[in-house]
């Protein structure tokens, strides 16, 4: 199960907004026949790819599938039926499918007399599906909030500068963070201060994420980098914003609240547009009404070994006035990338269901 795990990994960004899934196949004998995992939307799902690696030898075997087999008929069939119709003798999944669209694909496996486990290593593969598991339970895509900062938590220097706070390998990684999000979004400010190209660049085959610019008033430039053309760009602005300098660009409009832009509404536009996972890259403004709006699902923070002593903090706003509102999270993860530290965390108390 976690070469299965492994191997849907490397689905990630291109098989939105379908999940990613791994499938590894053993024979009767235990030894492994085939593998496979969902490389892109419309394709063949994990389990068709690891049936046709293992031929005959899938007869009287085992597969281990990240997510329940589905039941249903898309652009492609029911994986359920194909492990039955290929002679499978026993499916152990890790994750119950909560698609309703999708989901029974256990019950029909066992209604055909195949030994049917659910549950091994959920954990791990939940945290490697978190982006769908989260846009089908939540209705929404899927935020991860990436941010750099100095030990002493500064984004920026007293003057405003910042780059670079963290290393080539860091800034290299946040390309592969990019490269499996569907949308990559950033606030006016940041627009305004870094003019940012947010392109994946470095990464090997990447599907290049929707830039979304929230920008109030419109007022980006048309020479702006994120209207390069390098990846498909969205920018939204308010309904009377002028864009008229801005021909060709796809705007979204939304109602203003407060003078700011509605966090509920933009999310349910993305989820509409197929935006199943977002990477967060603005400002600690941005950062702080996301998190406000209990729209942060994962925070990744690369920290550098370096101390500013003075410039903005990298998280503002966020509507947390003492001590016990505190976002507390989990951390599942922490690595180096060159000289800093990259933190992993997620929500301790995130909601599970819509």
């Amino acid at each position: 199960m976690r070469r299965a795990i492994e191997l849907a990994s490397r689905g990630l960004g291109s098989t939105s907004p379908n999940p990613v899934v791994g499938c590894v196949i053993t024979d009767p004998a235990g030894a492994v026949v085939g593998e496979g995992w969902h490389e892109r939307a419309g394709g063949p799902h994990a389990e068709v790819h690891a049936l046709r690696a293992a031929g005959d030898a899938a007869r009287g075997g085992t597969a281990y599938v990240t997510l329940e087999p589905c039941n249903h008929t898309g652009r492609t069939g029911p994986c359920a039926q194909a492990l039955i119709d290929a002679g499978i003798a026993r499916v152990v999944y890790a994750v119950s499918d909560p698609n309703p669209q999708a989901s029974g694909g256990g019950a029909t496996l066992r209604a055909a007399g195949i030994a049917t486990e659910a549950g091994l290593l959920a954990d791990e593969a939940e945290r490697g599906n978190a982006a769908w598991l989260t846009s089908v339970r939540l209705g929404r895509p899927h935020v991860t909030w990436k941010y750099a900062a100095t030990l002493d938590g500064r984004s920026a220097a007293e003057d405003g500068s910042s780059r670079w706070i963290t290393s080539p390998e860091s800034r290299a990684d946040v390309h592969r963070l990019r490269a499996e999000a569907d949308a990559v979004l950033v606030g006016g400010g940041t627009l305004r201060a870094d003019d940012p190209h947010l392109a994946v660049r470095g990464v090997e085959g990447a599907v290049q994420p929707l830039r979304v610019a929230l920008d109030t008033r419109a007022g980006l430039p048309a020479s702006a980098r994120i209207l390069d053309g390098a990846a498909p760009t969205l920018i939204v602005t308010g309904e009377d914003a002028d864009t008229a300098h801005l021909p060709g660009t796809d705007v979204l409009r939304l109602p203003l609240r407060d003078g700011r832009l509605p966090l509920d509404l933009l999310l349910a536009e993305l989820y509409g547009r197929g935006v199943r996972s977002v990477l967060l890259e603005g400002g600690p403004t941005l950062a702080g009404a996301f998190l406000e709006a209990g729209a942060v699902d994962r925070v990744v923070g690369y920290i550098a070994p370096a101390l500013l002593g003075a410039g903005p903090a990298a998280l503002a706003g966020a509507g947390i006035t003492n001590i016990a509102r505190a976002v507390r999270l989990d951390i599942t993860e922490a690595v180096r990338t060159g000289p800093d530290l990259r933190i992993t965390a997620v929500p301790a108390n995130a909601p599970k269901e819509h």
